[in-house]
C-alpha cells in the first residue's frame, strides 16, 4: 500500500483479503469434502452390488459357461445372453445407468500385455454394449484380488459412470474373472455443482457481511482519531484554544502533549511579545532624552543628533514593528472577523472626515476571518481607508473576499481622489514617502501596512482604480471557515 493511503482503507483492504483468501479456502474445501463423501457414497453401493454379484455367480460344468443367480426371480441367467438385473432393478432396464458385467481376460500377448475383457454375463441395461475395465488393465486388479478398484469410464448411452472392477476366481474355474458394477455419475456431478453453486453464494454473502462489519468497527475504533483531527482543525482555525474531549487511553497522551506544545508555543509567543515591549521601552527612552537634549541647541551637532536619532527612532519602530507582527503571525489559534474591523474603521473615519463628507462604502464575504491579531487588522485597514479618505474627492470603496488560494484573503480599496502615477508606486511604499508633502503625516502609513503584510506571508500593491483615484490590493491569510 502506498504510504499515505488512508488508514480506514489499508485495516479494510487488509481484513478483506485475509476474510476473502479464509473463505475460498473454506469453499473450496467444502466442495472437496462433499463431491468426495458423495462419490464414497456411490462407491460403498457399487461395492454392495458386486459382492452380490460374485457371490451369486455359479460356473457350469464345462468350466466355460457362467450363470447367476436372480434375486427378485429365482431364475438362472448363462452364457452370453443379458440376463436380469442381481440386485438392482434398474438393471432390467435398457441405458437406466447402473450396469453389471462379468468377463474374463483374453489371453495376454508377449510381455505381459493384455488386450482387453471378453464379456460373459452382463445386465439387460447394457443391452449389447460392453464396460471397459480400469484404465491399467489387469495390473492394478491383480494387485488387489478381492477388492473393488474404482474408475470412471462411459456407459452404454454414452453418459460417465462410476467403475467398480473385481477380480475373483470362482470355485470350479481355473481362470479368473473381472466383475464389473457400474452407474450413472451424472446426478451426484450435478448435486455437487448446485452444492457449489450455494456454497458460493454463501460465502460470497459472509464474506460482504464480514467486510462490512470491519468496515464499521475500523470506523468506530478510529472515531476518536478523527475526533482529534478535527479538535486539531479548530484549534488551527481559531475556534478553539486548547483540545476538550475525553479521548481513549491509547490517544490520551497524544492529546496530552497536543495541549502542552500549544501552551509551550503560546508561552513562547507572549515572551517574544514581552521581549519586543521591552525592547522598544529601552530604546526609546535613551532616544527620546537625545531629542529633547539636541532641541535645547541650534548648532550643528544638536541637528545632526535630531536627525540620527530621529532616523533611529524610525528604524527601531520598524523592526520592533515587523518582530512583533512575525510573533502574532506563528501563534496559532488567531482568528479576527474581517467584517467587524472594517466597519469599525469605517464608522471612525466617516466621522474624522465629517466636513468632507467622505462615504465609505464596503464589502466583505460572510464569514471572512483574518488569520492573525485583531490589532495589526486594525492598523492595515485603518491605515489605508485613512488615507483614501485623505486623498480621495469624497467617495472610499473597500472589499475584502477569499481569493482562489486556500487560506487567502484580498482586501481592496479604492477612492476616487487623483490618484499616482504609476512610477511612483514603489517610491510610496518606502518608509517615510508621503502621497502629498503638503498634507500631514510621517509618510510611515503605507510602510506599516507593507510590513505587516508581508511578515503575516501577504503583501500589498498598488493599481489604478476605475474610479479615478489609487487601488491598494492587499493579501493575507484568511482562517478556515
Amino acid at each position: 500500500m502506498r504510504p499515505r493511503a488512508s488508514l480506514v482503507r489499508r485495516l479494510v483492504w487488509l481484513a478483506a483479503v485475509w476474510i476473502l483468501a479464509a473463505l475460498i479456502a473454506a469453499g473450496v474445501a467444502f466442495n472437496l469434502f462433499y463431491r468426495q463423501t458423495t462419490v464414497r457414497r456411490l462407491e460403498a453401493s457399487l461395492s454392495e452390488v458386486s459382492d452380490a454379484i460374485i457371490s451369486d455367480a455359479r460356473i457350469g460344468r464345462d468350466d466355460k459357461r457362467v450363470s447367476v443367480q436372480q434375486v427378485d426371480t429365482g431364475e438362472k441367467s448363462t452364457g452370453r445372453v443379458p440376463p436380469a438385473t442381481v440386485v438392482d432393478a434398474r438393471a432390467n432396464r435398457a441405458y437406466s445407468g447402473r450396469y453389471w458385467q462379468i468377463a474374463e481376460p483374453l489371453p495376454g500377448r508377449p510381455g505381459g500385455e493384455s488386450p482387453g475383457l471378453r464379456p460373459l454375463v452382463r445386465s439387460r441395461s447394457l443391452w449389447d454394449g460392453d464396460l471397459k475395465g480400469p484404465p491399467g488393465g489387469l495390473a492394478p486388479l491383480l494387485a488387489k484380488p478381492g477388492r473393488p478398484v474404482f474408475y470412471d469410464t462411459v456407459g452404454a448411452a454414452g453418459e460417465p459412470v462410476r467403475a467398480a472392477a473385481t477380480v475373483s476366481l470362482l470355485t470350479g474355474r481355473t481362470e479368473p474373472l473381472v466383475f464389473i458394477v457400474a452407474e450413472d455419475r451424472r446426478p451426484i456431478d450435478k448435486d455437487a455443482a448446485r452444492f457449489a453453486w450455494l456454497t458460493a453464494f454463501s460465502l460470497v454473502a459472509l464474506g460482504a457481511g464480514l467486510v462490512a462489519a470491519v468496515f464499521f468497527q475500523v470506523r468506530i475504533g478510529l472515531n476518536p482519531l478523527f475526533l482529534l483531527g478535527r479538535e486539531i482543525a479548530d484549534v488551527r482555525k481559531g475556534k478553539e484554544l486548547r483540545l476538550s474531549s475525553s479521548y481513549p487511553q491509547e490517544i490520551e497522551p497524544l492529546a496530552d502533549e497536543m495541549n502542552a506544545l500549544l501552551a509551550a508555543n503560546q508561552e513562547v509567543v507572549e515572551r517574544q511579545r514581552t521581549h519586543v515591549g521591552n525592547l522598544a521601552h529601552a530604546l526609546k527612552t535613551p532616544l527620546s532624552v537625545m531629542l529633547t537634549e539636541a532641541g535645547a541647541d541650534e548648532n550643528a551637532l544638536a541637528d545632526v543628533v535630531r536627525r540620527q536619532a530621529t532616523l533611529m527612532r524610525s528604524q527601531v519602530d520598524h523592526h520592533l514593528r515587523r518582530a512583533r507582527a512575525a510573533a502574532r503571525a506563528q501563534s496559532v489559534g488567531e482568528r479576527t472577523p474581517v467584517e467587524e474591523v472594517i466597519d469599525e474603521m469605517a464608522v471612525m473615519l466617516e466621522r474624522v472626515f465629517q466636513e468632507k463628507g467622505v462615504e465609505i462604502d464596503w464589502r466583505v464575504e460572510d464569514g471572512l476571518c483574518f488569520r492573525g491579531e485583531r490589532q495589526d487588522l486594525q492598523e492595515i485597514v485603518g491605515n489605508v481607508l485613512e488615507n483614501a479618505c485623505k486623498y480621495g474627492a469624497a467617495k472610499v470603496f473597500a472589499t475584502a473576499v477569499s481569493t482562489g488560494d486556500l487560506g487567502r484573503l484580498r482586501l481592496v480599496v479604492e477612492d476616487d481622489g487623483p490618484g499616482l502615477p504609476e512610477e511612483r508606486y514603489e517610491e510610496v511604499l518606502k518608509r517615510g514617502s508621503r502621497l502629498d508633502e503638503s498634507a500631514p503625516g510621517s509618510g510611515l502609513g503605507f510602510s506599516i501596512v507593507d510590513e505587516l503584510a508581508r511578515a503575516y506571508g501577504g503583501g500589498m500593491a498598488l493599481a489604478q482604480s476605475e474610479m479615478g483615484g489609487l487601488k491598494v490590493v492587499i493579501e493575507l491569510p484568511a482562517a478556515e471557515v
